[in-house]
């Protein structure tokens, strides 16, 4: 049987790092074991906030990859700030009060003068370049995968001039995104955003999303139909971890200002004060991008010696912290636009054996999921008493030497069986 040609347009793809990545690399490993052949399309110059080259020995050799140039504000930005330039490429803003002259300007920009953000300038050039090997290679199917939702842009363009098969994917929403009310927009930037969202999702083929949320927001704007197809874990080649000895509570990927818990921190400095012990054993790792806030709220508790800051690490060291830290914290901001957002990290996670902290606000669609694979314990921002009993728990069962996991149900996470149901789609 002849394998059918995907065409994935992407903005995020090895040698970047972080967790925008990781969805579509697995994808196109495990697509060949399905009769597709994947063709991925990426940018040849990005500015990729993280890099990770460890992950480039992850993509299959049985991918054709294709590049073109794009041209970024970003890249222009940096020469005024490269520091401010490569948080806001992150998603990492400062808080408004706290926000300079140079802060307010960089982002009225990237919200109203780059709709719908900084890549837009590579549609034009893709579609021109994409709408060439797309004839020439007989492909009918195509996907795009979005933050950047310029990608998008892309498919339209293309279904339009082509007529291919367009698969839409959303790995995060669009116009409910966490940041995107940080943006400074005026009224008019913020119509178009609504205009072209509702363009794209009425013009793709099918709407792919990763929560149910997010699902049931676009069925109030599109008929088209949508499947969820959530992100996943993959088995990771890593060495067997021993457990660190302090009682350590790890939080691995963007740390953002709006993300801070000044509940969990109130949490242990009042177990530091209530029990001797404690001060012995905790300590609180954080291992990737940091925002000030939060690490100045960690200052104001007095928590700052029991702070191990490990910055951005390898997939493959994170995935290491993961197996050997005893607590592994999950935290996501709290407002309504966030209930939809599964963090991606949650399924390497649950397959790590170490109990997970998340913390989120009421109604998370991560919550039901930690709930029914029995790996941890969810809390919104109103469970301070909740939240500090299940701490003192975990922390009684690690001075016993029992705290762990036990994960049921995983097996409908893992990549392979995600692809199959992505290949089901395409195929079907």
């Amino acid at each position: 049987m002849e394998q059918k040609k995907l065409l994935i347009i992407t903005y995020y793809f090895p040698p970047a790092g972080g967790p925008g990545v990781q969805r579509w690399l697995k994808f196109v490993k495990y697509l060949p074991e399905f009769d597709v052949q994947p063709i991925v399309y990426v940018p040849e110059n990005p500015t990729y906030p993280i890099i990770d080259e460890g992950l480039v020995s992850q993509i299959s050799d049985k991918v054709i990859i294709l590049k073109n140039k794009i041209l970024e504000p970003y890249q222009l930005a940096s020469v005024f700030s490269k520091n401010k330039t490569k948080k806001i490429s992150s998603g990492i803003f400062p808080q408004k009060k706290k926000q300079t002259f140079l802060d307010k300007t960089f982002l009225w920009v990237r919200g109203n003068l780059f709709i719908p953000d900084a890549r837009v300038l590579w549609v034009k050039p893709s579609v021109s370049y994409l709408e060439k090997y797309i004839r020439e290679n007989n492909i009918d199917t195509i996907v795009t995968s979005g933050p950047p939702h310029s990608l998008h842009l892309i498919g339209l363009e293309l279904k339009e001039k082509l007529n291919v098969k367009w698969f839409a994917d959303f790995r995060d929403p669009w116009t409910t995104i966490g940041y995107h009310k940080a943006l400074r927009l005026s009224n008019y930037a913020a119509k178009k955003h609504k205009k072209l969202e509702s363009k794209v999702l009425n013009t793709a083929d099918t709407i792919i999303v990763t929560s149910k949320t997010t699902k049931a927001e676009f069925e109030a704007i599109t008929n088209k139909p949508i499947s969820v197809i959530t992100n996943g874990y993959d088995i990771e080649n890593v060495e067997k971890q021993t457990l660190d000895t302090k009682f350590t509570l790890a939080h691995i990927g963007s740390f953002l200002s709006d993300r801070n818990p000044p509940f969990l921190w109130e949490c242990l400095v009042e177990l530091l004060n209530e029990i001797p012990d404690f001060k012995t054993h905790l300590e609180i790792k954080l291992i990737g991008a940091v925002s000030q806030e939060v690490l100045d709220a960690i200052s104001q508790f007095n928590l700052t010696e029991y702070l191990n800051l490990l910055g951005y690490v390898s997939h493959h060291e994170a995935i290491a912290h993961q197996k050997k830290s005893q607590v592994l914290l999950l935290i996501e901001i709290n407002s309504e636009d966030t209930k939809s957002i599964i963090p991606g990290k949650l399924f390497e996670y649950m397959v790590s054996n170490r109990p997970i902290i998340a913390i989120g606000p009421q109604g998370s669609d991560f919550a039901d999921i930690i709930k029914e694979t029995n790996t941890g314990v969810f809390f919104d921002y109103s469970e301070k008493a909740k939240l500090k009993s299940v701490i003192l728990d975990f922390y009684n069962q690690f001075l016993e030497g029992k705290l762990q996991s036990n994960g049921v149900g995983l097996q409908q996470y893992s990549r392979k069986n995600l692809t199959k149901q992505l290949a089901q789609l395409i195929n079907g």
